[in-house]
């Protein structure tokens, strides 16, 4: 399905055509015709599906109808926004009448993502400006920013709430607010800000929610921001694309001989770029540092760096300088680099979900990806939540030379017991013992 389909305005599809897109994905297509609807939207899909484009489209589209509609009246598209925020309650101290859409995300890195595609698809609509507000960059630039004027604002949720508390801005011009990856700002704190924050809203907003899940808190969430006829879309697909991405699990005995399977896989001239993923800031920073004296273009990015040298980081790894990069989680839902071939899982990531999310960062934009996991006898509880996950094994392979001396045994399915289910505190949960008639006692360890 092509974007000109959906009916976008002109000045979008040019932009489009102009960045090289053309067709559009499941969850574009689903979720673009919904939103232009006015819809509120609850869409659970994965990390590189095409969401950026699945929620700034159909606001972007609804912006520029605005403005041509006032430009024909010869009016300002900026003054009927002054005017239509005049009468609501403006906030103490706010220099401007605030954006008309709000995008609020989890991470520096994914603020900047978003902010970047804002650019890309509105680079035709003249009246449109992008601003972002994010923790840890300093606060005079971005109160400029938001002195200036935006229609388009990108924030991270902590550092929006400590504007507003300021009196630093208005949102009482927002039409259509935007949680990009609600499950992740939910695991990182943020429910409160972001229910305070869309307290300040207007109730007829329209609300797209998008998330990798809707299970628990991140459901009960969406059941109160969004409106009752809210559409729920759900792209089935557990993961990134199967057919892009090829994945290998290979066992390790010990540090060294991951280390030597590392060493291996970063000698093959087939890499363009790869992502090499730690469970810590200590870990990616060692890791870094070996690698570079090895005679790799290296660099560590984690959320322990200034945000300056992060931005330097990224920019290095797009510009090519960067051959190998080595991250924690922080990096795996914000970076878009479609020349990153192998993603290395050096360290199980702690949530099976971001095992997803990690290995999203290959097989963008078309392209073939390799995951490569590296897995100790201690991952193995890590390595069946993930495969429980992705709903599906992850095939092991071995390198020549490099075989491990230990393979787990495959994961058997429990058997199912043929008779009625024990009693709490019977003989099938605790062990009778001596001069306790069978009542409850301490609990037998089994099988250990």
């Amino acid at each position: 399905m092509s974007f000109e389909s959906f009916g976008l305005d002109s000045a979008l599809l040019g932009a489009l055509a102009e960045a090289g897109y053309t067709t559009a994905t499941p969850v574009q297509q689903q979720a673009i015709p919904a939103a232009l609807a006015g819809h509120d939207l609850r869409v659970s899909s994965q990390t590189g599906s095409g969401k950026t484009a699945a929620f700034l489209l159909p606001c972007l589209h609804q912006f520029a109808a605005q403005t041509s509609a006032q430009a024909a009246k010869g009016a300002s598209p900026l003054d009927a926004v002054a005017r239509e925020a005049g009468s609501r309650k403006r906030a103490p101290g706010a220099r401007t009448t605030g954006p008309v859409i709000l995008v609020l995300t989890p991470t520096r890195e994914l603020a900047q993502q978003v902010m970047r595609a804002a650019r890309t698809y509105g680079a035709r609509l003249r009246a449109l400006r992008v601003a972002s507000i994010v923790g840890g960059m300093p606060y005079g630039p971005q109160l400029q920013a938001l002195r200036a004027g935006s229609e388009l604002l990108v924030a991270t949720p902590g550092r929006l709430w400590d504007f507003i508390e300021r009196g630093a801005i208005d949102l009482s011009s927002v039409k259509h607010f935007i949680l990009d990856e609600a499950d992740r700002m939910l695991d990182m704190g943020f429910i409160d800000d972001i229910r305070k924050i869309a307290a300040l809203l207007r109730p007829e907003r329209q609300t797209l929610m998008f998330s990798a899940t809707f299970g628990g808190a991140v459901g009960r969430l969406a059941q109160s921001l969004l409106k009752p006829d809210a559409q729920v879309i759900a792209i089935s697909e557990k993961g990134p694309d199967r057919a892009a991405i090829e994945q290998r699990l290979h066992w390790a005995d010990d540090l060294r001989h991951k280390d030597a399977m590392l060493d291996r896989i970063l000698a093959d001239a087939d890499i363009d770029q790869a992502v090499v993923f730690t469970r810590t800031q200590i870990e990616a920073d060692g890791l870094a540092r070996r690698l570079f004296e090895e005679g790799h273009s290296v660099a560590s990015l984690h959320g322990g760096l200034p945000q300056g040298m992060r931005n330097r980081v990224l920019q290095g790894l797009r510009q090519r300088r960067l051959r190998v990069l080595v991250a924690t989680d922080v990096a795996a839902r914000g970076i878009d680099v479609p020349t990153i071939t192998h993603v290395v899982n050096y360290g199980l990531p702690m949530k099976a979900e971001d095992y997803v999310h990690r290995i999203g960062r290959t097989g963008r934009a078309g392209r073939a990806g390799l995951a490569l996991t590296l897995a100790e006898r201690r991952d193995i509880p890590a390595v069946h939540r993930v495969q429980q996950l992705m709903s599906q094994a992850i095939p092991v392979a071995e390198m020549p030379g490099l075989e491990p001396r230990f393979r787990p045994r495959p994961e058997q399915p429990r058997a199912k017991r043929s008779g009625p289910p024990h009693r709490k505190g019977g003989p099938g949960r605790f062990a009778s013992s001596p001069g306790n008639n069978g009542t409850r006692g301490r609990p037998r360890a089994v099988g250990r």
